[in-house]
């Protein structure tokens, strides 16, 4: 028996002094599935990841729980992975110490109030975001938050990587709707921001801990506003649109007049091939949905047809508002579609919706699509293996907006190989564009393990400010090693 191993079997003993046997897992298949989430998923299938297993994944069931499993943790300088989910998408659960705790908060999964008459809701972090929504629904209320992940998807994870949902033109991204919450810091400090509408107590604290992806705290319980819920309201609105830049025209036309319609999309006609395949006609596709009282439904629609109206040279046609109904029921995730996904990939060795999202503002985000698209046709050298390059705009803000570059191809080359030869040089590549032009390189998937080298080109002189966290909250750096922060030249685990 190697030193390692002795080594890890002591950690597990000592953590079994902290929580009890049923709840620490050491089996090689739990520990290879969390040694990375859905971001090398073609590696994963293929059996063929060579980052270090985890020690142990452990599963508490409150904050105190949390709590003395990161105080042993930085105690020993032990890497922590937070889990909630396992829905991430740019490598933010993957493992890159060979000594590390994956502390998954799924056992932490009680609702713990619905208070209709305040307007919110609090949960433990493995609350799934699904549940809250199916229990609140039976009252007449909604979350107002729906990524496709939502049946899957859970509050500490949500809140971590700063989540936004298909609604979030109207009901925003979730550090709009987060009131208050509970968290864990490395050094056993457990702080609880407390609920309240609105406060002028110096910075907004909340913020330290909304998109901390894993790196300074461990969260154990979030409060987030509910909404009144109006589903028979519900207005869609499809156009099929000549080119990307008239279907941005209208969105900012709809937006900066004032009004809030729950969904905005402009899709090019390569994303809207795979999405409308039944009626895109090779053009853009341009969607609305407008929900909440009739009256401020009928208001939106009308505007939507105002500005629709204004750029009418640019719109091919309008299409049945069904079709587009019909679409969105059908959009969310589950683990089904998970499962079923990863084995599309090894039977066809073919990958279908790497994505890169940015944001910018209005004048900017066009600019930063077309030369996107120009340079990857025209520089990347694997542009043949492409079955299809294209993007959609789908958050938008008085301000701007976001482009969400989507792209499949076909794998010719060892699955090991997958990402440096295909993902990484197009995320390169969208990235470089986006800051070149001073867009956000990530508007909602967050910077993961696979974007911590731009995190200083990012954020330029206010990395001072990201960086002081970091040296504050999880000074012996054992929060999630990799995350958001760049890492050493050289590291051996970084693909």
């Amino acid at each position: 028996m190697n030193s390692d191993t002795l080594v890890k079997e002591a950690i597990v003993a000592d953590v079994k002094k902290i929580v009890s046997e049923d709840q620490i897992v050491t089996d090689y298949e739990a520990l290879y599935d969390a040694s990375s989430d859905r971001y090398r998923k073609y590696a994963k299938a293929k059996r063929v990841l060579d980052n270090p297993l985890p020690t142990a994944v452990v599963y508490p069931k409150n904050a105190e729980e949390v709590k003395n499993l990161l105080m042993y943790a930085n105690e020993n300088g032990i890497n922590v992975i937070p889990r909630s989910g396992k829905t991430a998408t740019e490598g933010g659960l993957e493992n890159w110490k060979d000594l590390a705790l994956v502390i998954d908060g799924s056992k932490m999964n009680k609702i713990i109030k619905i208070d209709p008459y305040n307007m919110q809701a609090t949960v433990e972090a493995g609350v799934r975001l699904q549940d809250l929504e199916d229990e609140l629904r039976k009252i007449g209320y909604t979350t107002g938050h729906s990524p496709q992940s939502k049946p899957v998807a859970q509050y500490g994870g949500l809140v971590s990587t700063r989540s936004i949902g298909q609604f979030s033109t109207l009901y925003g991204g979730i550090e709009d709707m987060v009131v208050g919450l509970e968290c864990v810091f490395p050094n056993g400090h457990i702080s609880r921001i407390k609920n309240v509408s609105r406060r002028a107590g110096g910075p907004d604290i909340r913020h330290i801990v909304i998109g901390n992806e894993g790196t300074l705290c461990y969260i154990t319980e979030v409060t987030v506003k509910i909404f009144k819920y109006y589903p028979d309201n519900n207005k869609f609105f499809g156009y099929l649109v000549d080119d990307v830049e008239t279907g941005i025209k209208v969105l900012r036309e709809v937006i900066t007049n004032g009004y809030r319609p729950s969904v905005a999309r402009t899709y090019s006609p390569e994303d809207a091939r795979q999405h409308f395949y039944h009626f895109y006609e090779g053009k853009c596709v341009l969607i609305f949905m407008a929900e909440g009282p009739e009256g401020i439904v009928e208001a939106t629609g009308k505007g939507i047809e105002e500005a629709v109206e204004k750029f009418k040279d640019g719109i091919y046609k309008q299409v049945d508002s069904q079709l587009i109904a019909n679409w969105f029921n059908q959009l969310n995730w589950t683990q089904q579609t998970i499962d079923d996904e990863v084995q599309g990939m090894i039977d066809n060795d073919k990958h279908d919706g790497y994505t890169t999202e940015v944001s910018a503002d209005w004048e900017t985000i066009t600019k930063i699509y077309n030369n996107v698209i120009d340079r990857i046709r025209n520089e990347y050298p694997r542009a043949n293996d492409l079955t299809m390059l294209g993007g959609h705009s789908s958050h938008s803000y008085i301000n701007g907006t976001n482009m969400y570059f989507v792209y499949n191809y076909d794998i010719n080359c060892e699955p090991e190989d997958e990402m440096r030869i295909y993902h990484h040089p197009i995320q390169a590549i969208i990235v470089e564009e986006t800051l070149k032009l001073g867009g956000s390189m990530c508007h909602h998937h967050g910077i993961g393990k696979y974007r911590n080298e731009w995190t200083k080109q990012e954020h330029q002189s206010a990395y001072y400010m990201l960086e002081t966290l970091k040296e504050a909250f999880d000074p012996k750096g054992i929060m999630n090693y990799g995350n958001i922060y760049p890492v050493q030249e050289g590291y051996k685990y970084q693909k």
